[in-house]
């Protein structure tokens, strides 16, 4: 079975259409490296990759419609000095969206630490000035949490 992240430059790339562009961001160089090899591999051509540090995503200010992060937020290590980062790139209108396993639920085996629930997510990314726009639980495993910027 794939997961998400590995299956999102097939699946995310075809969405924004040819003169959108998806960018693949990580702390990780040789992460990078093995999306844009398999960008290359496969012909997507749309898919840049971004190298981040542990407090700035690297992006123009309001530059990015929509941020999707999955099974990211709960590893990154200073989220607040990364939460106002991402809200500045954000466009007027942009949103966040995070995947996170769900905390509320013991029988996923993922360990504790390696989710999140609603109430914690929600409760840190509206002191960055995001608001909770919806929680979307279509699937299995973990939540969708779609935040916007407070106006």
């Amino acid at each position: 079975e794939k997961t998400v992240a590995e299956e999102a430059h097939r699946t995310i790339a075809p969405l924004v259409g040819p003169t959108g562009r998806v960018l693949a961001i990580d702390i990780e160089p040789k992460m990078l490296e093995v999306i844009a090899e398999r960008a290359g591999r496969e012909h997507v051509t749309n898919i840049a990759t971004v190298r981040s540090s542990e407090r700035d995503p690297n992006l123009a200010p309001h530059s990015v419609d929509l941020l999707f992060m999955v099974d990211v937020y709960h590893e990154l290590s200073q989220p607040q000095a990364m939460l106002r980062r991402l809200r500045a790139a954000l466009k007027p209108g942009g949103r966040l969206v995070l995947l996170e396993y769900r905390k509320e639920d013991p029988t996923i085996p993922i360990k504790f630490e390696h989710k999140m629930s609603v109430a914690e997510a929600k409760m840190e990314l509206e002191a960055e000035g995001f608001a909770l726009a919806k929680v979307d639980e279509a699937l299995p495993r973990q939540h969708i949490l779609i935040f916007t910027p407070k106006l």
